[in-house]
């Protein structure tokens, strides 16, 4: 091989890649609670029948459909659902609500704390799975857009999650 070939290709070997697509974007748009389809209405008051709804999402990315429903409890409490389509029905996969972290259990708080990247929660998202799962979402102070730690929990057992949940 002649040495100008092999450096071309040491240098194309060692120049950045153009960035690749993430995949699919993610369509989302704003659905009024009136325009809720009765399937997904039903799901909805079936899992919390006092709820009010006040907001709606519809996300369509590649070949899956959620709906985010948030609502309000009587007590006035928060509560959201996520909702995935399968097979032409409407299935919660995701149950969330704002806790305290006090009220957070004992053994996900120690676990947090005994993590390397152990934070001060100013807000905590409890995000109930379908397999009895849960999933605690640690806000950090000055950011709230994405959860500076995750701490799931099942089966008696808490740990700190490496990736981002997908829900």
């Amino acid at each position: 091989m002649n040495r100008s070939l092999v450096l071309t290709l040491a240098v194309l070997a060692l120049a950045p890649l153009p960035a690749l697509a993430d995949g699919p974007k993610t369509k989302v748009t704003e659905v009024a609670p009136k325009n809720l389809p009765p399937a997904v209405v039903s799901v909805v008051k079936a899992a919390a029948p006092q709820m009010i709804i006040k907001e709606a999402e519809l996300k369509e990315r590649a070949d899956r459909r959620y709906y985010d429903i948030e609502g309000v409890m009587p007590d006035g409490s928060e509560i959201e659902f996520d909702l995935l389509e399968k097979n032409g029905r409407w299935e919660i996969v995701e149950t969330q609500r704002d806790i305290a972290w006090s009220t957070a259990p004992k053994l996900v708080r120690d676990t947090a704390a005994a993590s390397a990247k152990a934070i001060t929660p100013v807000r905590v998202i409890e995000s109930k799975q379908t397999d009895g799962m849960v999933i605690y979402e640690l806000f950090a102070a000055g950011k709230p857009d994405e959860p500076s730690m995750e701490v799931s929990l099942k089966d008696g057992k808490a740990k700190v999650l490496a990736e981002v949940w997908p829900h």
